[in-house]
């Protein structure tokens, strides 16, 4: 099953940051490289508002 939650957006080393020459750079901060907010890896840990949400959907328990 997968988890609608899971991408770089919702994780907790995620770091999006307004460029100086317009848009946005995404990083991943544990990683330290470019990401996108849509992108998946294994080591992802949700922030705790992700955490709430997939509680009360049954996805997630601590």
């Amino acid at each position: 099953m997968k988890n609608r939650f899971h991408c770089c957006a919702t994780c907790i080393h995620f770091s999006a940051e307004k460029k100086e020459e317009g848009g946005m750079a995404y990083r991943c901060v544990r990683l330290g490289y470019e990401t996108k907010p849509f992108y998946t890896f294994t080591c992802w840990e949700p922030t705790v508002k992700v955490k709430q949400l997939m509680k009360k959907e049954g996805l997630y328990s601590s």
